[in-house]
């Protein structure tokens, strides 16, 4: 299952993440979001969890809990929604 976590300190590590998980169950993934040009933490995360039953308690256990002075939003993951437009221009071509 995969779970999102967000309002992260920009100092919260993929360590500390897999310490609050690990208490309840298998972690199989981290990854911590970054800006694209800067690299920086943009304040949420992707965590996976193998069983379902155990990301659930990990929700309903981390989520308003502290860390790194802030308040976590852990929930399930909602899928990306897909728009269609990958390529931007709306489907326009210029001829020049």
């Amino acid at each position: 299952m995969n779970i999102y976590i967000g309002n992260m300190s920009f100092e919260t590590t993929e360590d500390q993440l897999r310490q609050a998980f690990q208490t309840y169950g298998e972690v199989s993934t981290i990854k911590i979001i970054t800006d694209r040009d800067s690299g920086q933490p943009k304040g949420f995360a992707f965590v996976e969890m193998s069983a379902k039953n155990e990301a659930v308690a990990a929700i309903s256990g981390l989520n308003g809990q502290e860390l790194n002075g802030r308040a976590l939003n852990v929930n399930e993951a909602k899928p990306r929604a897909d728009s269609g437009n990958r390529g931007g221009g709306n489907g326009y071509r210029r001829s020049y």
